[in-house]
């Protein structure tokens, strides 16, 4: 059955959450920008302006130092009080000066010290000072210090100074900001966001069935920019999502006429596919010449009742069996025979040990192994003794063997010890030693 083009593409698209304008955004990133750059415009010039300042301030105090050290060291010199004071006093008024500090030197004498500041000020670290020694000449060649200057710049000047010229370059940056965020958004509104707006229209109109009508920008001129190749690209698009739908129509037509067909071959495939499984786990559990458990499926299994005997406290035997002489009857009889030996072997043993619980497993060549959950090692032997039995009526024929000329079997029983065994190994090298003695004292016999 074809599926309905209309379900590829829905004939409106559920309308898209309310975002903000692109060209409000723009200018909002562009202030943002504009009001990083503008800090950082006014933290360097804000810094310029601080070192011209102080510049300014250190010349004015050096212009005034130059006008009045001459005048104030004659006035040390003569003693002349009444033009000291008034010489200070001058100092003091100058616009840029905070505080005049002046000591006399006198030999003899204590220094005496003459200051002078404006109101309110209380000094700062950030305004300049100058310090100059007074100096006379009081005959050619001789120079004698008669006092020390001290003058500390206006901080409080120097900070107006500094906030008009700060307002005057943040009112200038400001101004600039605003021109090109206010010239960037209409510019952006005008050539960009009606077009993108007009494109979004188109697109939440677009249906399957419209997909040939072309979206018209309508701009004027060929200036080929970014949204004359986003007309384009659109357009394009519309053509190849239309022919993709229509392909898409043809290709469901003959997948719907053979899906029944791969339906019925994939159940095929998997019915074999369970068959094979079943055959794997099969051999990967048993052994392909006797049909026994093999050494995979013992050492599962043998953990598994190992562990419940211990937990439940029950007795738990295991019996090790070795055909005598297997290899003479090999040498003698082909291993085609020796095959079929095994076989009946098997089969034997499968009989005698077929209560639930009890496993027997091939573990390689001729050497057998018994789980015996549930029986103690007096049963073990019982059950050995019996396996023995039923072999000696079978009377396989076997005249390579030094005990008996026929078939015979040396098999080693052991029990579980719960105090002195943690480990089942330790249990099947128990039998296993067992069987060794049951070897070395004649063979065709059972050994606890």
């Amino acid at each position: 059955m074809p599926v309905d083009s209309d379900t590829q593409l829905p004939a409106k698209a559920a309308a898209p959450p309310p975002a903000g304008s692109l060209a409000r955004r723009l200018v909002l990133a562009t202030l943002a920008f504009c009001v990083l750059f503008t800090l950082a415009t006014v933290a360097v010039r804000t810094w310029f302006a601080w070192n011209a300042n102080l510049s300014n301030m250190n010349a004015e105090l050096g212009l005034i130092d130059q006008v009045f050290q001459g005048t104030l060291s004659k006035a040390v010199w003569e003693m002349d009080n009444e033009a000291l004071q008034a010489q200070i006093d001058s100092v003091a008024l100058a616009p840029p000066v905070g505080r005049v500090e002046l000591k006399v030197l006198r030999p003899g004498r204590a220094p005496q010290v003459l200051e002078r500041q404006h109101p309110g000020h209380a000094g700062s670290s950030f305004a300049p000072a100058l310090q100059r020694q007074l100096t006379v000449a009081p005959y050619p060649g001789a120079s004698e210090v008669v006092g020390e200057l001290s003058i500390e710049g206006d901080a409080r000047l120097l900070w107006r100074r500094l906030g008009k010229e700060v307002a005057i370059i943040m009112l200038t940056q400001i101004i600039q900001s605003l021109a090109l965020a206010g010239l960037i958004m209409g510019m952006f509104n005008r050539s960009v966001t009606l077009h993108v707006r007009r494109i979004a229209r188109h697109l939440e109109q677009l249906t399957p069935q419209n997909l040939k009508n072309h979206l018209a920008l309508g701009r004027g001129g060929k200036t080929r920019d970014e949204l004359d190749l986003l007309e384009a690209g659109v357009n394009d698009l519309q053509d190849k999502l239309a022919n993709h739908l229509e392909r898409q129509t043809r290709d469901e037509l003959v997948l719907a006429a053979s899906r029944d067909q791969l339906a019925e071959l994939v159940e095929q495939r998997t019915a074999q596919l369970r068959a094979a499984n079943i055959r794997l786990e099969a051999l990967t559990r048993f052994d392909p010449l006797t049909g026994l458990a093999n050494r995979r499926h013992f050492d599962e299994i043998k953990e598994l009742e190992f562990n419940r005997a211990l937990r439940h406290r029950q007795p738990f035997s295991v019996l090790m069996c070795d055909i005598d002489f297997f290899k003479l009857y090999n040498d003698t009889y082909g291993h085609a025979t020796g095959d079929q030996c095994l076989r009946d072997v098997a089969l034997i043993m499968s009989t005698q040990f077929s209560r639930s619980g009890e496993l027997v497993a091939r573990l390689g060549g001729e050497e057998f192994a018994v789980l015996l959950p549930g029986q103690n090692r007096q049963q073990a032997l019982d059950c050995a003794e019996r396996l023995q039995a039923l072999l000696a009526e079978q009377k396989l024929p076997h005249t390579g063997s030094a005990v008996s000329p026929y078939v015979t079997m040396s098999i080693g029983a052991a029990q579980l010890d719960p105090a002195n065994m943690e480990r089942f190994d330790q249990l099947l090298q128990s039998a296993d030693m067992a069987l060794y003695r049951a070897k070395s004292q004649g063979r065709n016999r059972c050994e606890i």
